[in-house]
C-alpha cells in the first residue's frame, strides 16, 4: 500500500496531502442538497469564554456563524442549537466518560457553562438541544426534527472541530445528509487538531466550504418558509 510521507502536514493546505487522499478514493465532492438546516454546535460558555477550563477566543468563529444564521434566518432555514449539560448527580454521564473528560463534571444543568451565547440570538422557534455525547445526533431527537423538516443537508458550525462537529459531521454523514462545514465558523482549543480534522472531515464525511461560497448559497436559495417572508 501507498504511503505519504509522515511529514507532511494534515491540513486543507497541503495539496499534496489532498491528492494523496483522492488517489485513495477520498475527498470526494458531496455537493449541496435541495432543503439545508443549519446546526449550531455547542457555542455556549464553556467552549466560547477563553477563561473556561475548556475554553478558548471563539470570536472569530462567532461572528461568522452570526453571519450564516442571518442569511439562514432570511431563507427561512431550520436551526437547531445544541449544548452539553448533565444533572447535578453526575448519574446519567457514566464512569467512563467522567473518567476520560473529566470537565464533564463541571457541565451543570442551568450553569453559565451550558448556555449559549447570547451573540447566538436565538430565536423561540429554533430549538435548544441538550445532548449528554459529543454528536448531536447521540441520545436526541435532531434526527426526527430533521425529517419532520423535509432537510436533506446540514450546515455543521461551532465548536470544537475535533470533537463535537467532527462527531456530528460523521453521524449526518452515515444518516446519509449532505453535510457542508464553512471553515471559518468552526473552530477549536487546539490549531493543530483543528487543521487535521478540517481536513478529515472535508476527506471522509462532508465539504468544508469558504464562509463567502455559503453564504452565497444561501443567498440563492428561494425564501419558500413561511417565516421568511417577515425577514
Amino acid at each position: 500500500m501507498t504511503t505519504v510521507n509522515e511529514t507532511y502536514a494534515h491540513s486543507l493546505e497541503n495539496a499534496d496531502l489532498r491528492a494523496f487522499y483522492e488517489a485513495a478514493g477520498f475527498a470526494g465532492r458531496v455537493g449541496w442538497g435541495e432543503r439545508p438546516a443549519i446546526l449550531v454546535i455547542d457555542m455556549a460558555g464553556a467552549w466560547a469564554d477563553p477563561e473556561e477550563r475548556i475554553g478558548s477566543d471563539l470570536s472569530a468563529v462567532s461572528d461568522s456563524i452570526v453571519r450564516i444564521l442571518e442569511e439562514g434566518r432570511r431563507a427561512g432555514l431550520p436551526i437547531i442549537f445544541t449544548t452539553m449539560a448533565w444533572d447535578p448527580s453526575l448519574a446519567e454521564i457514566g464512569e467512563v466518560v467522567r473518567r476520560k473528560t473529566p470537565h464533564s463534571e463541571l457541565m451543570l444543568h442551568g450553569t453559565e457553562r451550558v448556555t449559549l451565547r447570547p451573540e447566538m440570538g436565538r430565536r423561540p422557534e429554533e430549538p435548544l438541544v441538550v445532548k449528554p455525547r459529543a454528536s448531536a445526533f447521540f441520545g436526541t431527537y435532531v434526527d426526527a426534527m430533521l425529517i419532520s423538516a423535509k432537510a436533506d443537508t446540514v450546515i455543521v458550525v461551532g465548536c470544537s472541530t475535533s470533537g463535537c462537529i467532527r462527531a456530528t459531521a460523521e453521524s449526518a454523514f452515515n444518516r446519509g445528509f449532505h453535510v457542508i462545514v464553512p471553515r471559518e465558523a468552526v473552530g477549536d482549543r487546539s490549531p493543530s487538531a483543528h487543521a487535521a480534522n478540517l481536513f478529515d472531515i472535508d476527506a471522509r464525511y462532508g465539504d468544508v466550504l469558504p464562509e463567502a461560497e455559503v453564504l452565497d448559497h444561501l443567498r440563492s436559495l428561494p425564501r419558500t418558509h413561511p417565516r421568511a417572508a417577515e425577514e
